[in-house]
């Protein structure tokens, strides 16, 4: 992992894991404290600072993976390229960089903002809430993925017509269609009217 500042206070020193601490925020996006990860997806869920990544390859197809089995959070579940939370003091462009490369082994070739989006998602199957004030980024890959078993279980590059279908009869992540609905102005001002999204 890169060391930032950020990174420097949340990565063990000891060979030990540390509780994760999300960045608690108001409803203008302003940081008012810090929860632990799991205790801030408890209903009702405390309202927190989080990002979303939609990276595209030359062929303007987007780039889904699918969630490890072994999160605790929505496994097995396809979603967008990655999302996650910024750690306390970590910029939400630094956290969406670092962790897209942590879970896909991929540095996007191109980064950029696109906007925000505040939302509430009951998770059914395990009983999580998402309270998120998100961050959305739109951006290019060119490598490969090579995704870390632990964080990611299958990828897929596809086209509108194609997450169509797969949405139609895989099961995606609760927050997918609010966050792509939120970064469609970005996504097709990347892409291009000729990849139609």
């Amino acid at each position: 992992m890169p060391i930032t500042p950020a990174t420097a206070t949340h990565s063990p020193s000891n060979g030990t894991a540390d509780a994760i601490l999300l960045e608690l925020v108001d409803e203008n996006g302003v940081t008012i404290g810090t929860a632990e990860k799991l205790a801030a997806h408890q209903p009702p869920g405390q309202l927190h600072r989080a990002f979303s990544v939609f990276l595209f390859d030359e062929r303007g197809r987007l780039l889904l993976q699918q969630r490890a089995l072994g999160k605790y959070h929505s496994p097995g579940v396809w979603s967008n390229t990655c999302c996650g939370h910024p750690y306390p003091g970590e910029a939400p462009f630094a956290a969406a960089a670092r962790r897209t490369y942590e879970e896909l082994g991929v540095s996007p070739s191109l980064l950029a903002e696109a906007g925000t989006v505040r939302y509430n998602h009951p998770d059914p199957a395990s009983g999580l809430v998402e309270q998120e004030y998100n961050h959305l980024f739109v951006g290019l890959v060119q490598s490969t993925p090579r995704p870390d078993p632990e964080e990611v279980a299958s990828t897929a590059f596809v086209t509108p017509g194609e997450l169509a279908e797969r949405h139609a009869k895989d099961t995606f992540s609760s927050w997918f269609m609010t966050v792509l609905d939120a970064a469609r102005p970005a996504i097709r001002e990347l892409t291009g009217p000729s990849a139609d999204w």
